[in-house]
């Protein structure tokens, strides 16, 4: 579920694992592993408990490394290597991704 590539620049952006001070207790579940877990629910639409076994971590272990890594902004650090590495590539078309405007509609009841 996770090209090379990507975990590559995956691994770049991703915050080191927390030491454990007391030692002992279960393994961490690798960083890929995760990922994979991660973009399965997110392409599937299934929720973190529907995850399957054959991920390795469990849907709340792999929702809540998806909760520190979002607040880490692994995505956007993320987004924005992926972002390079194809305009470095010549593989974007900046062209297409101009914005005029921009029109948004409040939320109700919002400040």
């Amino acid at each position: 579920m996770v090209p090379d590539e990507l975990y590559e620049l995956f691994e770049r952006v991703v915050p080191p694992a927390p030491v454990r001070p007391q030692g002992g207790g279960r393994r961490r579940h690798g960083d890929r592993e995760v990922l994979a877990a991660i973009v399965f629910v997110a392409t599937t639409g299934c929720t973190w408990h529907q995850l399957p076994p054959v991920f390795g971590p469990s849907g709340p272990t792999a929702h809540r490394r998806f909760t520190e890594w979002t607040k880490a902004r692994v995505w956007a650090k993320l987004y924005r290597l992926v972002l390079d590495e194809l305009g470095a590539r010549g593989e974007l078309d900046w062209s297409r991704c101009a914005i005029d405007s921009v029109n948004m509609r409040a939320m109700k009841g919002g400040t």
